[in-house]
Formats: C-alpha cells, sequence, structure tokens
C-alpha cells in the first residue's frame, strides 16, 4: 500500500523564545464564503464575492457549483479592489459528480441545490465523510418532495435526482447533531416552490451562531425569513419563496482561524494584531474577545482590527461552547497550559465532526503529559507539565492548530500532517512562522 507522505510527514512546531508581537493577516471566513456562493449561484442575476477564502473546503464548493452549471470567474472586483469571484447564475444540470471531500458544507449545502437541478448529482467524498450524520438532510428533502438514492444508509455516497423543481413546504428535522442541517434548508428554501418551513425537533441546536449567520446572509439577498428570535415559535424558521438578489459581498476574516494566533499571544505574554476584525458579525469565533479575556488576556478593537495582549498567565475557565463549539480545540490545547482545572461544556456534538474531537483532544494532550478526562458533553482538563512528542491530527485541521498552539509553550511537539490545516487556513506554516519573526 502506498501512503500519501503528507500524511505522515512531521512538522516541527516552533517553540516562541519570547513574547510574540506581530500583525497577521488572517484570510476570508470559510463558513462566509461556502453561504455566499450557494446563495449566488441561487440568484436571479450575477453576483460578486469580493475576498473569498481560497481553501480546499471552499474549492470544493465552487467545483461543485460549476459542475453544476453554475459559472464563477476568477477576477478582480468591479472596482479592482482586489481578488474576486464573480458568480453567473445559470440553469442548473446534470448528470454530475460532486466530491465533497469532507466538507459540511458542501456534503450538506448542495444536496438542496441538487434537487433544483435537472438531472441526477452523484455527491461522494472522503471515507470520513461517509461516517458524518447527512440523515436530517436526506429525510428532510425527501419530505418537501426530492428523490434521493442512499441506499437507506442516511450518509454518503447518494444520488439527487434532480427535476428541475422541488415544491419545498413544512418540514420537521432533529439537527441536534449539526445546525447545518437547518442552513442546508433555509439556503435553498426562496428557490421552493412553496418556500420551506423548518421545524426543530429534538435536544438543543448547536452552533446557533451559524443558523444566524444564514439568515442575515439570507436577508441581504432579498430574502424574507421569520425566526424565532424576531417573536416566532421556538426552534422554527420560515422563508417565503421568491428571487434572490445577486449581490457585491465582502467576505469578513475568518475569525475562528484568527483563533491559533490571538491564542500565541495569550500563551506568550505576546500581543497580536488581526486586522478587519468586524464590529458586528454572526462570526462564532467573535466569541473569543471573552473567552481569551476570562483566560487571562485583553483586547481592544479599533477601526484597524483587534489587537489582544496576553498578560503573561494563563487561567483555567468553565465555559458552555455548545455556540462555538469549532472553538474547543484551541481552547482545549490554551486550557492544557493554564494555571488551574477548566470545564468545556456544551459539545457532545463533536463527536462528528471532521474526527471525534473530543476522543482526540483527550488522547493527543495526554500522551504528551496532560491530564484530559472526557465527559458526557465535554472535556475536564487538569494541566501538567508537558512534553515534546508527536500530536496526531486524524486530518483535522483543528487539532492540527491545537497543537500548534502547544508547541509554543512546549518544545519537541511535532504535528503529524500539518497540511490538512489548508482545509480552511491555506498557508498556516508560512503564517504561524510570520507571526514568529521566522
Amino acid at each position: 500500500m502506498t501512503v500519501n507522505p503528507t500524511h505522515t510527514a512531521l512538522w516541527p512546531a516552533p517553540h516562541a523564545s519570547g513574547a510574540v508581537a506581530a500583525t497577521v493577516h488572517v484570510p476570508g471566513s470559510k463558513s462566509v464564503t461556502n453561504r455566499g456562493l450557494v446563495l449566488a449561484a441561487l440568484a436571479a442575476e450575477p453576483g460578486w464575492l469580493r475576498r473569498p477564502l481560497r481553501s480546499r473546503d471552499t474549492l470544493l464548493m465552487a467545483a461543485a457549483l460549476r459542475a453544476m452549471g453554475v459559472g464563477i470567474e476568477e477576477g478582480v472586483g468591479p472596482d479592482g479592489s482586489g481578488e474576486a469571484w464573480r458568480v453567473i447564475p445559470s440553469g442548473l444540470r446534470g448528470p454530475a459528480t460532486v466530491d465533497v471531500g469532507n466538507a459540511g458544507t458542501v456534503m450538506r449545502f448542495l444536496p438542496p441545490v441538487a434537487a433544483l437541478a435537472d438531472g441526477p448529482i452523484r455527491f461522494d467524498g472522503d471515507p470520513r465523510s461517509y461516517e458524518r450524520p447527512l440523515h436530517g438532510v436526506i429525510d428532510a428533502l425527501r419530505a418537501l418532495g426530492a428523490r434521493i438514492d442512499d441506499d437507506n444508509r442516511g450518509a454518503l455516497p447518494l444520488t439527487v435526482h434532480g427535476g428541475g423543481a422541488l415544491d419545498g413546504g413544512q418540514v420537521e428535522i432533529d439537527a441536534s447533531s449539526s445546525s447545518q442541517f437547518v442552513s442546508a434548508l433555509l439556503l435553498s428554501g426562496p428557490r421552493f416552490n412553496q418556500g420551506v418551513e423548518v421545524r426543530h425537533v429534538g435536544s438543543a441546536l448547536p452552533s446557533m451562531p451559524h443558523i444566524r449567520m444564514t439568515v442575515d446572509m439570507l436577508r441581504a439577498c432579498g430574502a424574507q425569513v421569520d425566526t424565532p428570535e424576531a417573536g416566532g415559535e421556538p426552534n422554527v424558521w420560515r422563508v417565503t419563496p421568491g428571487a434572490l438578489l445577486g449581490r457585491d459581498l465582502t467576505v469578513e476574516p475568518d475569525l475562528s482561524n484568527a483563533q491559533p494566533f490571538l491564542a500565541a499571544a495569550l500563551v506568550t505574554g505576546g500581543s497580536v494584531t488581526v486586522p478587519d476584525w468586524p464590529a458586528r458579525t454572526t462570526q462564532p469565533g467573535d466569541a473569543l474577545r471573552q473567552i481569551f479575556t476570562e483566560m487571562g488576556g485583553s483586547c481592544e478593537l479599533t477601526e484597524q482590527g483587534l489587537t489582544f495582549t496576553g498578560s503573561g498567565s494563563i487561567h483555567g475557565i468553565d465555559v458552555d461552547l455548545s455556540e462555538v463549539g469549532e472553538l474547543t480545540p484551541g481552547i482545549a490545547a490554551v486550557a492544557a497550559l493554564a494555571d488551574s482545572p477548566s470545564t468545556l461544556r456544551g459539545v457532545a456534538h463533536l463527536r462528528l465532526h471532521e474526527t471525534d474531537r473530543l476522543a482526540a483532544l483527550t488522547k493527543e494532550i495526554n500522551e504528551l503529559g496532560g491530564d484530559v478526562t472526557e465527559t458526557a458533553d465535554g472535556l475536564h482538563i487538569r494541566p501538567r507539565p508537558l512534553h515534546g512528542g508527536v500530536f496526531h491530527t486524524y486530518d483535522d485541521h483543528r487539532m492540527a492548530t491545537a497543537g500548534a498552539i502547544i508547541g509554543l509553550a512546549v518544545p519537541g511537539v511535532q504535528i503529524e500532517n500539518v497540511a490538512t490545516t489548508a482545509k480552511t487556513l491555506p498557508d498556516f506554516p508560512e503564517l504561524w512562522a510570520g507571526m514568529l519573526g521566522n
């Protein structure tokens, strides 16, 4: 058997010799880029997506939409303001094959789009994608009138037999394993004949900021959306049928991908500035300002961006991360270096992410000498002196950046397959080295 060398290569995580002092330009948000691509593809007129993230997940989304007939042209913005994608909607059509990789947004957002296409659209991806939950989208689309072949697995691979339109209407789903089930139906909802009413039934919804992001972006494209926050029924979202406008959208920096750089300021007692940090955003990563401040830092938000400064001390934290679960690996890495224990709660759904993140964090931190135990819905972390060793990533970008954070304070940490960070953060090793002045 041939082993992919990028999966076995070990990257020596740089050890910080002192306090960092850097400005780091974080690439655009994956979540905004991929939602923007879907909305632009479903619009009634062409649109622009400025400063899009170009990473594995977003390039897979663009390639998938192109395969279904959407025009996506590389270029610069209409005023020459930098890189942009021109998205030209056209009749969605098959047959086509979509490679989702291991991107949750691609595997969940595009089957509803495929239901609007003329012809069959087959979805396939990485082996891990077969294990990630997709039943919420599949069952909902069937209830709304779509024909899907998945051999009753509720998972990939599958084929959506698009009929050129979808009735839509009311549907109940259990989205407790992924808020993306709700976002997937809402994004395409304006194009359904009856719109869509999505009613979540089940335990608490994780990652609510991502649903709020979906709603805000829909409204920016002219859609009418009724939400629980606007006085509607709890756990019910309604999208009225209608045309979507082609927009000129500038993608915000990915605040979750800013996490390792802010953590570097906290871990080294230094200071990092992230330009263009938005004053108002639905991105979950904005919660880092409060969480990392509670763990021992301070921040200042100005027109130039966010400057985060560490105090030289790291404190443990007891925090519910149910709305911002993707931040858990980085927070766990910082907590392993703190001066008191931490409890991270509300993130049982992370067992179904790119990997089982709770098991992976426990194993990898403990193998460096840590003391982490899994709870029913999270982690309990008791700091101990750590030592060097191999930090495995399980093809999970956030595991790789978590290991890099630990490596700042612990000599001899080696990250397996740091290239997996290209999923959402291209050129991470170069950005990391630049921050450290290497």
